[in-house]
């Protein structure tokens, strides 16, 4: 498959590579400095990749990037980048629906507070106490919506190496929810007693880069289960998808 991979060269982005280049996917990198990945990647699997070095702020070098690719993986930028990071998701977004040949399948990264709280109708970013700065992940969950293309949004917790993990451990999947349990009496709570209660559980919302982008590169292709939804993972006892 055709990936292109924007932001190659962060800590989702090297991982995305690493293991699309075991999967044998055909990979486009589109970074800021082609030195940067060449250094991280080494020689030999260098090779295996094409190399973009441009502004992704630029509608025509992205749009161009995007052609004849089956999929984007959007890895860019981060919440405190604010504005900035806005625009970038949507000129990637804009050039995935302006680009003819691009096959209309789009990762992108947020964060668990675009998870739907169970039993209630709030999503963590809402809530009293989070980072004004997480609301950038809503701007650009709203951009998705609008668009007609297959996108599906990666909305782990806190990333951790795999070498933090503790074992053995299953990951537990859901679409639109947290992926841990929440009581039935939460929705009786205020919503700053609600934002408490989550800050105490984040830590069981702790998962590794590779499970984050071994879930996406296992859902690449068009009209999958993840269709237009968004994504939580956790650890739990068994491996399961709701």
């Amino acid at each position: 498959m055709k990936m292109i991979v924007f932001g190659a060269t962060g800590n989702t982005g090297k991982r995305v590579l690493a293991q699309g280049i075991k999967m044998r996917h055909e990979i486009t990198a589109f970074v800021r400095n082609s030195e940067k990945l060449y250094e991280q990647l080494g020689e030999h699997y260098a090779k295996q990749v094409k190399v973009i070095a441009d502004d992704i702020l630029d509608p025509v070098s992205v749009g161009e990037a995007l052609a004849h690719q089956d999929v984007a993986i959007l890895a860019a930028g981060h919440a405190g980048q604010g504005e900035e990071f806005i625009r970038m998701v949507d000129n990637i977004i804009s050039q995935c629906e302006f680009q003819t040949s691009f096959s209309g399948r789009v990762w992108m990264m947020g964060g668990a507070g675009l998870l739907d709280i169970p039993n209630t109708d709030l999503i963590g970013n809402h809530l009293p106490g989070f980072p004004l700065e997480y609301r950038n992940h809503n701007w650009n969950f709203e951009r998705l919506q609008r668009t007609q293309l297959d996108w599906s949004v990666m909305c782990p917790g806190t990333m951790i190496d795999s070498s933090e993990l503790p074992a053995p451990v299953h990951l537990h999947v859901t679409t639109e929810i947290l992926p841990i349990p929440m009581p039935e009496t939460i929705k009786k709570y205020s919503e700053a007693d609600i934002a408490g209660y989550l800050f105490s559980r984040f830590q069981e919302l702790n998962v590794t880069y590779d499970d984050v982008v071994a879930c996406m590169l296992d859902h690449l292709e068009l009209g999958g289960a993840f269709k237009r939804k968004r994504v939580g993972l956790a650890y739990q006892s068994h491996s399961t998808i709701r």
